[in-house]
């Protein structure tokens, strides 16, 4: 028999049972006899029948699928989210579809309209900013859409997320504290409201609790990338920071190497925070302080929200804001 062809029919009549009973064993239905279901369960194997997931959406008007745009499937910290993510979805019985998007806004919707055509019962999107045309595409889509270590200034989307303003202003003022008046702030595109509206108005709101200035030429928006960051050194020495705040792990380490390689030491010379606490923190000397996110819980909350809103249950709050900490290491005094 063509394993293509292998129908729910076949597995029926090989088994000597109903079509009704081999949907209750696929399922897991508990209402089976044991030595019935056994039987099932072997024609099953024996004959390598899967279950037509599109077939059993068509009778049930879902999928079972949820889509997952991610902007840099290479990133850690996304990828830390998405495990989380997948746990919670088999704990559910939903597949996974990943989508990478590039972090280009052209290909996010690009990505969204696949997925959407996909007919995906839910979407989790961790991209660094919701732009208006994809946000147009949530709304007129009326698919359960939940933001993953992205924020919505508006709080229209269920979102997961730790407090990133406080956050910022938690770790830039430590620095200061510690001794730098001159703290740079290293983050990805302004463009981003998470870095715009949330990461540089907790390190504004941290000068300002300790009466420093705010210094424009200490604000360094780059791509999130190692090159990025390890070039910085000499802006960063030619300003005469003594200090950073970097909100990407890989920038971080770029900034760090940039320093060693032109005979700079951490943290005597210069001191570093970052914020994903990924396992790069760990892998680099010296090793980096940094924010600890709960980046696998972000994803099952998330994932977990999700469920929710697709099976239309009661939501008490669709903006979730999760514990963070601060991990010091070595690469703060």
């Amino acid at each position: 028999m063509d394993k293509q062809t292998i129908t729910i029919y076949d597995v029926a009549r090989e088994a000597n049972v109903s079509m009704a009973t081999v949907s209750r064993v696929v399922n897991g239905n508990p209402n089976v006899k044991p030595a019935t279901r056994q039987r099932v369960l072997k024609v099953i194997e024996e004959l390598d029948y899967r279950p037509n997931a599109v077939a059993r959406g068509l009778a049930s008007k879902k999928t079972t699928t949820v889509g997952v745009i991610i902007p840099d499937v290479s990133n850690i910290f996304f990828a830390s989210l998405a495990r989380g993510i997948d746990d919670v979805a088999t704990m559910y019985k939903y597949n996974i579809i990943l989508a990478n998007s590039d972090e280009s806004g052209q290909k996010e919707v690009q990505v969204l309209n696949n997925l959407l055509a996909k007919q995906v019962d839910g979407l989790i999107y961790m991209g660094h900013t919701l732009s208006d045309d994809v946000r147009a595409k949530f709304s007129r889509s009326k698919t359960p859409v939940v933001l993953a270590g992205t924020i919505d200034p508006d709080e229209q989307v269920g979102s997961v997320n730790i407090d990133y303003k406080e956050a910022s202003r938690f770790v830039v003022d430590k620095l200061v504290k510690d001794g730098n008046e001159k703290v740079a702030f290293i983050s990805g595109s302004m463009d981003y409201s998470i870095n715009r509206d949330y990461r540089l108005e907790g390190y504004k709101a941290a000068l300002k609790e300790n009466h420093l200035p705010y210094d424009e030429s200490l604000i360094f928006a780059t791509d999130y990338s190692y090159k990025a960051g390890e070039s910085l050194w000499a802006k960063l020495t030619a300003i005469g920071a003594t200090a950073a705040y970097v909100v990407d792990d890989e920038l971080a380490v770029g900034v760090l190497n940039g320093m060693l390689d032109h005979g700079m030491s951490v943290p005597e010379d210069f001191q570093i925070i970052t914020s994903n606490n990924t396992i790069l923190t760990e892998m680099v000397r010296p090793k980096l302080t940094s924010i600890s996110q709960p980046l696998y819980d972000m994803g099952a909350v998330a994932m977990r929200l999700l469920t929710k809103m697709m099976n239309k249950e009661e939501i008490e709050e669709k903006t979730i804001l999760l514990p963070y900490d601060m991990i010091e290491r070595n690469s703060t005094n």
